[in-house]
């Protein structure tokens, strides 16, 4: 899919010497990653904070995630894995990446946003859905209404007009070690809430920051850094 597998896909960098960045993820490394993320939201041994959205408090001291909202797809005792929904990709969209990938379009194919979903990976590419697509094997199943597919076949149903109803297209992820997340949500670094379709899926990128603190009935501006857990 996009840098999802099969042919390299070239973009800028976010650096200052803005070299151009080559990615190559084969179907069999895509398969890999899968399983592994399959894998850790299986592990139910510690709580279990897969299909919620992390919101970024204020003040954590990581620029990359200020005022994130994070869709968690995985997260177990052996770590987590998660998207950024509320940040697009400046000057890139589908289109863009169907052309580099040579994927036709059909007519009645849609326009898709082009997400930022983290840090890790930039080359590697999600499509966060409902649960009306899936894929005998490659689509991660996360809960009744969310699903997430990182092969080739999403992207080219999608250009077709098909694919998933409802989709949010990431480049790159969250991730984060044994211990670490629950680590910063202790230290106040996040808010944890459940997920609902209308704030994932939402047009309003800009407002799914306040949505989801209002969805926990915190005023954003009241919040301050030291506020505890919700």
């Amino acid at each position: 899919m996009l840098p999802f597998n099969e042919p390299a896909i070239k973009r800028k960098s976010q650096t200052s010497d803005a070299r151009t960045r080559v990615v190559n993820r084969t179907p069999r490394a895509t398969a890999r990653f899968l399983r592994y993320v399959r894998a850790m939201s299986e592990c139910s041994d510690s709580v279990d904070l897969s299909g919620h959205l992390l919101v970024a408090m204020p003040g954590m001291g990581d620029p990359r995630f200020e005022k994130s909202v994070i869709y968690l797809c995985a997260h177990s005792e052996d770590g987590a894995m998660g998207l950024i929904i509320n940040k697009p990709a400046p000057g890139l969209k589908m289109t863009d990446l169907l052309k580099q990938l040579k994927i036709p379009r059909g007519d009645k194919e849609r326009e898709t946003m082009v997400h930022y979903g983290g840090p890790v990976e930039h080359g590697r590419g999600f499509v966060l859905h409902s649960n009306d697509y899936r894929t005998d094997d490659n689509t991660l199943r996360i809960d009744a209404r969310f699903g997430m597919t990182a092969t080739l076949d999403i992207l080219e149903d999608m250009a077709k007009g098909g694919g998933p109803e409802r989709r949010i297209l990431a480049l790159g992820y969250a991730g984060w070690g044994p211990g670490q997340l629950e680590d910063e949500i202790h230290s106040n670094g996040w808010l944890t809430c459940e997920a609902s379709p209308e704030i994932v899926f939402g047009d309003d990128d800009n407002g799914k920051w306040v949505a989801a603190l209002g969805s926990m009935g915190i005023d954003p501006l009241l919040l301050s850094a030291e506020a505890g857990r919700a």
